[in-house]
């Protein structure tokens, strides 16, 4: 997940900001810690520690004989603890961090998937009022469409999180909420895995979540978000119009701004009506009018730029603000948005990232390992996901080839090794 501020998990490491910060299903849960933590030392001692829960953990709902049972064997995973302090190195600017999640790739197995559960997702969108394409989006974001769900044992990691680190009340709660599920019979302890952090299944709810907002849409009397695709899907739309999901509406749009008004002070959060913005001059990127569909002058938007002023603008209503509650973090919710664009058929963003090194697929981005591993470098498995270890052995080729150090996978980079193979191949 750190290799590339990865969204994994329900977790989202925020590597653009210069501390990051743990988002769960759009709860701030730590800022990051400057602490080494390679060399973690427990503070406390384990089994005294979850022995000493076991009252709490009655009073919240688990039986005791539920808590012996899922505790007796149990033990820590300290590795978690470093996780939970991961300080990134790498600042991932957001045209890297979107070409990364919204590529052909994705657009097309997200497609197949559309067609493959076409039936359910006509029924969720009919119940639930979300399109079939945004919840594809998430399920695709999240884990890949379920090939990334994570492979952490849940009632460990979350046993330990609940008695290392900071913000323990936090996932004890979560702890006790994983406990309950099994109680009542709907997943199995081998079915509860998922990331260091405590989210599993499809689409990454966090045990709280699932207790709030899982359903059963498949009818079989269990919500199990990690086998039933069905209720997966239908959980996540419920989630969304839990969040305030408006049927009907836009999430929001690319704009231009034509008449160059000024930018300062409008954020996602400062809406305001579209007779508003019509008025400052800005218009649909091809140029059509602002108010079409179910929308009126009245409807309230924000205007968001997430790379400057210079960058692509956008106009987000109730709806981006739903997919944001997801995980907070407004890239994210543009790479949700976006991708359940490109998934109707939409294009990508008009306006070009303001940057001489636009960013990779992970096609492209599996091409760079590949070139990296074929020169010797130890940089671990080709999987289009740029870690530490890759950007180290990208800086070494930069300065070879005289170009600035920054690590990154651009199409710079790219460039001068297709360069580099074609050369290759005809000697």
């Amino acid at each position: 997940m750190h290799r590339f501020a990865f969204l994994f998990g329900s977790v989202f490491l925020a590597a653009t900001q210069a501390n990051a910060e743990l988002i769960i299903n759009g709860q701030k849960v730590a800022g990051s810690s400057n602490v080494a933590t390679s060399d973690y030392s427990p503070q406390n001692s384990f089994q005294g520690c979850i022995a000493n829960l076991k009252s709490q953990a009655m009073a919240n709902g688990v039986s005791a004989s539920t808590y012996d049972r899922y505790t007796q064997n149990l033990t820590p995973d300290y590795s978690v603890i470093e996780k939970l302090n991961y300080q990134p190195e790498f600042s991932t600017p957001i045209w890297d961090y979107l070409s990364g999640l919204v590529d052909d790739e994705r657009v097309a197995v997200g497609q197949q998937k559309l067609a493959q559960h076409r039936e359910v997702l006509n029924r969720v969108a009919s119940i639930y009022g979300v399109p079939a394409e945004t919840v594809v989006a998430v399920w695709g974001v999240e884990s890949n469409f379920g090939a990334i769900s994570g492979s952490y044992p849940l009632l460990q990691s979350l046993g330990t999180l609940s008695c290392e680190g900071r913000r323990q009340s936090y996932f004890r709660g979560e702890f006790f909420a994983a406990m309950r599920i099994l109680q009542r019979g709907d997943l199995t302890e081998s079915q509860l895995k998922g990331s260091w952090a405590g989210a599993f299944g499809h689409t990454q709810f966090m045990p709280s979540t699932y207790e709030e907002l899982a359903v059963d849409f498949d009818g079989d009397g269990r919500r199990d978000l990690v086998s039933s695709t069905a209720d997966a899907l239908a959980s996540t739309a419920n989630f969304l119009k839990k969040r305030g999901w408006q049927s009907g509406q836009p999430w929001g749009f690319e704009v231009k701004n034509p008449q160059a008004a000024s930018l300062s002070g409008e954020s996602r959060r400062n809406k305001k009506p579209l007779s508003y913005w019509m008025q400052n001059g800005l218009v649909r990127t091809d140029g059509s009018a602002l108010i079409q569909g179910g929308l009126s002058s009245s409807s309230q938007a924000g205007l968001m730029a997430p790379a400057g002023a210079n960058g692509p603008l956008f106009l987000v209503f109730k709806n981006f603000d739903a997919i944001y509650s997801y995980n907070a973090a407004e890239s994210y919710a543009l790479a949700i948005a976006h991708l359940s664009d490109r998934l109707q058929g939409q294009g990508a963003f008009s306006t070009p990232w303001p940057t001489d090194d636009a960013g990779t697929s992970r096609a492209e981005r599996r091409e760079i390992q590949q070139y990296l591993l074929n020169k010797g470098y130890d940089i671990g498995a080709v999987d289009g996901l740029i870690g530490d270890k890759t950007r180290q052995a990208i800086r070494q080729e930069q300065v070879k080839f005289g170009l600035s150090p920054t690590g990154r996978a651009g199409q710079q980079i790219l460039r001068v090794i297709r360069s580099e193979n074609a050369r290759t191949m005809m000697h």
